[in-house]
């Protein structure tokens, strides 16, 4: 598979990098972003985009005859403008995929939402409206699929970390915890299962189009 992904320097993200250059059925990936990652490896390939609503830089062919986009990039809305905010999660994400979809229109489209994200975009915090006006939208573009992942609590596994210093402590506080997860499949998930999800869905589809928690660690 020709894989793109957007986000992988952040914490899903680099998840989701590590099960796609492990596994030999992704034959490339294509990391879009304003800034190079870390990670170097021979079927890796920065795609570097200045802003983020406009792909009409990116090289002839990046975007063509791609399986499978693998969108990570998010961040939290603590302190942002709900403007701020829906230009991040929601313009950033349709610019993206419109783009691909020019190209490569039989690509499927994973998602990361999140837990309690509003598909009506009338109820709930700003942060789940949003959310869910980009999974709806994303809908209506015209991919062969589109799958939208909604983590609750996501266990940071392989040395892997948030770039969210505020996340950095919540992790470290509570890591006591984390064997006492292992039975809360409805609300807890892991960098390396979430990932591990993501290629999976879109190699081989689910039956579900909305991936909650106990969904994702369904996936084998």
């Amino acid at each position: 598979m020709k894989v793109i992904l957007f986000g992988g320097s952040g914490m899903i993200g680099q998840g989701t990098l590590l099960e796609c250059l492990k596994r030999s059925d992704v034959t490339q990936v294509l990391s879009v972003g304003r800034t190079p990652l870390e990670q170097k490896h021979a079927k890796l390939q920065d795609v570097l985009v200045k802003d983020l609503t406009d792909f009409s830089g990116v090289p002839a062919g990046a975007f063509e005859n791609v399986d499978a986009v693998l969108y990570c990039l998010g961040v939290s809305s603590g302190g942002m403008s709900e403007a701020d905010y829906r230009r991040i999660t929601y313009d950033f994400t349709m610019a993206a995929a419109k783009a691909i979809y020019a190209r490569s229109p039989n690509a499927t489209f994973c998602f990361i939402s999140g837990a309690s994200t509003d598909s009506t975009e009338q109820k709930g915090p700003m942060w789940a409206r949003v959310k869910g006006a980009a999974e709806n939208a994303l809908q209506k573009v015209g991919f062969k699929a589109v799958y939208c992942f909604r983590p609750g609590y996501i266990q940071p596994m392989d040395g892997i970390k948030s770039k969210t210093p505020s996340y950095r402590w919540m992790y470290v506080a509570i890591s006591w915890a984390y064997p006492l997860f292992k039975g809360m499949t409805k609300y807890v998930t892991s960098t390396r299962q979430l990932g591990f999800a993501m290629v999976e869905v879109a190699k081989k589809g689910f039956s579900k189009v909305i991936l909650e928690s106990d969904d994702i660690n369904l996936v084998r």
